[in-house]
């Protein structure tokens, strides 16, 4: 029997044994199941400040993990080896459990905590979940990096658990984010309710040509803002990778003039790969 995935706004209908857009989600048996439970392909103590937060926990240092699968399809993914991979990459097996003892063993060279990232963690909805409740218990801090691409009920379940988050944006046309694969309005709401929950940090990575205007960055500055003006906004400059292998950088002067529309409105903007 086919079964549809609920966890993003894809909603695949999955027949037995087929997986899903993400390539991390499939049907077995009649259950969505997510592939990449407990499969980590990256694990790292990186500084906070790469994830990117830089108003939360300056200075500090946070266990990363991140596994394999994505729900967009972003021609210029920084990771697309793990984001673009399915059950055929190799992995290292971690238990929720196995992976927060790693976590309290690093306390001492000043681990925060985990952060989800590399890939997109959230198509490892169900671990991503089992081992936040399990680093709270330990007394440590959960961190996501994230598209934001979530139905609303997972994502109001999950935040309860989360202590930070940075969600790229990655601009503010629907026309850009139908090219990517995603939906702009299901960021901005991921993104508006995890503004009350918890810390929030937002990405946007300039890629000239797509998303480089001046009005676009008004138009999306001018939105957080009216969340709050104090949410963090990073500003990015693009490098060429994956499809996008052949277009030139964005120039850093863009990414200055971005940064600089976007101070108008926002308190805390960041320039980043610059």
């Amino acid at each position: 029997m086919n079964v549809q995935c609920k966890l993003c706004f894809h909603r695949c209908v999955l027949d037995e044994g087929q997986a899903g857009l993400c390539r991390a989600r499939a049907n077995r048996g009649g259950k969505i199941v997510p592939l990449n439970y407990g499969r980590l392909t990256a694990l790292a103590l990186d500084p906070i400040e790469k994830k990117p937060l830089n108003r939360f926990h300056p200075g500090s240092v946070i266990l990363s993990v991140g596994s394999f699968g994505c729900n967009l399809r972003c021609p210029f993914c920084q990771n697309a080896e793990i984001a673009g991979a399915g059950v055929e990459i190799p992995t290292r097996s971690y238990s929720p459990e196995a992976l927060v003892r790693e976590a309290v063993r690093l306390r001492c060279r000043g681990n925060l905590g985990v952060a989800y990232t590399y890939n997109e963690p959230l198509v490892g909805y169900e671990y991503v979940r089992d081992c936040a409740g399990l680093v709270h218990k330990a007394g440590m801090a959960n961190v996501l990096v994230t598209n934001g691409t979530i139905a609303e009920g997972p994502w109001r379940a999950l935040l309860g658990l989360l202590d930070a988050v940075n969600i790229d944006l990655k601009g503010f046309t629907e026309g850009w984010y139908r090219r990517l694969g995603g939906d702009l309005e299901v960021v901005k709401r991921s993104i508006s309710l995890a503004a009350s929950a918890c810390h929030v940090e937002v990405t946007t990575l300039i890629v000239p040509g797509e998303n480089d205007s001046e009005e676009e960055m008004r138009a999306l500055s001018g939105w957080l803002a009216s969340l709050s003006p104090e949410i963090p906004l990073h500003v990015s400059r693009f490098f060429p990778r994956h499809h996008m292998a052949g277009r030139a950088p964005t120039p850093v002067e863009t990414v200055y003039r971005l940064a600089a529309v976007a101070r108008e409105k926002l308190l805390h903007v960041y320039t980043g790969n610059c």
